[in-house]
């Protein structure tokens, strides 16, 4: 085992309370029905709302289950019946869930719809996108 004096241990601490003093820290969080959201309040009066049918694990969730939401220490968000949980930090930065779910949420720029695939041939009956020139018209 390695030994901590008690200068090294008081040092750790003071970086420990620095660092922490620059993060929000959440002090509640809850599930509103009425805009489907998870919201996170902070010590510093600020709250970060997600909508939780967004995240994996949760997109069929109820209410109820949503409603059971409970913060995991002071960076996590974790519901014990549906065996989910989520890093804050990561909720912010708009990590929603695994690579694959994420991908797989995308929807813009990708529909096949009947009217997009007609201009699609239109266009390419007339030659396709102008190509773009080196001065930019």
């Amino acid at each position: 085992m390695v030994e901590v004096t008690d200068t090294e241990l008081a040092e750790a601490k003071r970086r420990w309370e620095t660092e922490r003093s620059q993060r929000p820290i959440p002090v509640s969080v809850r599930f509103d029905a009425s805009s489907g959201g998870i919201v996170v309040e902070f010590a510093n009066g600020a709250a970060f709302m997600v909508p939780a049918r967004s995240l994996e694990g949760l997109t069929d969730a109820t209410d109820e289950q949503l409603a059971e939401v409970e913060l995991l220490g002071e960076t996590g968000l974790h519901w014990e019946s549906l065996d989910v949980d989520y890093s804050i930090s990561g909720l912010m930065s708009g990590i929603f869930g695994s690579r694959t779910f994420m991908e797989a949420q995308r929807k813009g720029g990708q529909s096949r719809s009947s009217a997009k695939v007609a201009a699609s041939r239109a266009n390419g009956a007339k030659g396709g996108r102008p190509r773009k020139t080196a001065n930019g018209s």
